[in-house]
C-alpha cells in the first residue's frame, strides 16, 4: 500500500456516470472476438496498488502477444479492478499516469490496447466508491459486457487472461469461450478454485505467463514469439 494517499485530480478523465473508467481508442478494432486482459500480474508486474509510472514493468512477452493480436485484427481490451482508487490510496490522476506509461512501453513493442476499463468500486471503498458488489467489479462481468457493447464484440468467441479466480469467473459470467489463469501474479494460489469453474462450454487453461496466450484459438494460427517458457510449460 502507498505510504499516503495521492490527491484526486480535477482533470476530466473518461469516467462514466457510475465512475467507471471507459477509454476506447477512436481507431479501436470493432467487431469479432476480443482478447481481454487483466492488468496487474498479467500485462505488468504485480506491485500491489500500482500507482507510480516509474514502477511500471511489462511482463515478458506481453507486448509480443498484444502486438500479435493487433496484427490479427483482434481487439485487445484491458479490464482492471482498481481498489486502490476506491479505498482512497491514489486517484485517477495516478491511474492515468500509469496507463500512459504502459501505453508507451507497449508502443515500443509495436503493440497497443484498443480499450481500457477500470472499476474503482469496492466493499471497503470511500464515498461514492463504496459498494458491496458493483456490477462492474470482477468477478461481475460489467466491464466485459460494456466493452462488448462499445466495440460490438463477439463474446462467445473471446478469451480472457487473468491471474485471479475473480478474472476467470468474470469471463465465465460474460459467456466468453474461456479464460487462461497465469502464474505471474496470484495465479498459483488460485489454480484449484479457478479449475472448478470449467464446464463443457467454458474452458479454463493454465499457463506460466501471458506468453502462452499465443496458444489460444484467437492467436494459435500465428507464429509464436520466441519463448522458452511458452514452449516448455502451458
Amino acid at each position: 500500500m502507498p505510504a499516503q494517499a495521492i490527491e484526486m485530480s480535477s482533470v476530466a478523465y473518461p469516467t462514466d456516470a457510475q465512475g467507471i473508467w471507459c477509454d476506447v481508442r477512436p481507431d479501436a478494432r470493432r467487431g469479432g472476438p476480443a482478447l481481454f486482459l487483466d492488468r496487474d500480474g498479467v500485462v505488468v508486474v504485480e506491485t500491489r496498488y500500482l500507482c507510480r509510472a516509474e514502477d511500471v514493468v511489462l511482463i515478458s512477452e506481453a507486448g509480443a502477444v498484444i502486438g500479435a493480436a493487433n496484427r490479427r485484427g483482434i481487439a485487445v481490451v484491458l479490464v482492471t479492478n482498481q481498489a486502490g482508487i476506491g479505498r482512497g490510496y491514489y486517484g485517477w490522476n495516478a491511474f492515468a499516469a500509469v496507463q500512459q506509461a504502459i501505453s508507451s512501453r507497449l508502443q515500443a513493442c509495436g503493440a497497443r490496447l484498443d480499450a481500457v476499463y477500470a472499476c474503482p468500486h469496492h466493499p471497503a471503498g470511500e464515498g461514492s466508491f463504496l459498494h458491496p458488489d458493483h456490477p462492474a467489479r470482477k468477478p461481475n462481468p460489467g466491464m466485459i459486457l460494456r466493452a462488448a457493447t462499445d466495440l460490438g464484440l463477439e463474446l462467445q468467441k473471446s478469451w480472457l487472461v487473468g491471474d485471479k479466480t475473480t478474472d476467470i469467473e468474470a469471463a465465465k459470467r460474460a459467456a466468453l469461450a474461456g479464460a487462461m489463469l497465469v502464474m505471474t501474479g496470484y495465479g498459483e494460489s488460485q489454480r484449484a478454485e479457478s479449475a472448478a469453474l470449467a464446464t463443457a462450454r467454458f474452458s479454463v487453461r493454465f499457463a506460466k505467463s501471458i506468453a502462452a496466450a499465443m496458444t489460444l484459438p484467437l492467436l494459435a494460427s500465428l507464429p509464436s514469439p520466441p519463448s522458452r517458457a511458452s514452449r516448455k510449460w502451458i
